[in-house]
């Protein structure tokens, strides 16, 4: 995620609050969260991994999420002074066969 100028405070607050629960309850797994160290990017991009059961399922799941009026909740409150995500990167990715990570 890479966030408007001045933002990745109420990101940050967004998910450690709110988006990883909403992720969980509609079938999404929490993997791992990180920010950069160095600038620009420490300013406004958080990158994490999630898994679902399926890309299929991964569809299924986003469009409950979005649809899940107490996520259109958090979200409008969120964004009182302004929006928060400017542009969103997402890829589907598989581990390699000498990945430590599965």
């Amino acid at each position: 995620y890479h966030t408007f100028p001045g933002r990745f405070d109420a990101l940050n607050q967004r998910f450690r609050n709110h988006t990883l629960r909403m992720f969980e309850k509609h079938g999404m797994t929490n993997i791992a969260y990180w920010t950069f160290q160095d600038s620009p990017a420490k300013e406004n991009t958080l990158i994490y991994v999630i898994s679902h059961a399926s890309r299929e399922q991964a569809k299924k799941n986003w469009a409950a999420f979005v649809a899940d009026p107490e996520w259109k909740k958090i979200s409008d409150e969120s964004q009182r002074d302004g929006k928060i995500v400017e542009k969103i990167d997402s890829v589907f990715v598989d581990a390699t066969n000498y990945s430590p990570l599965r």
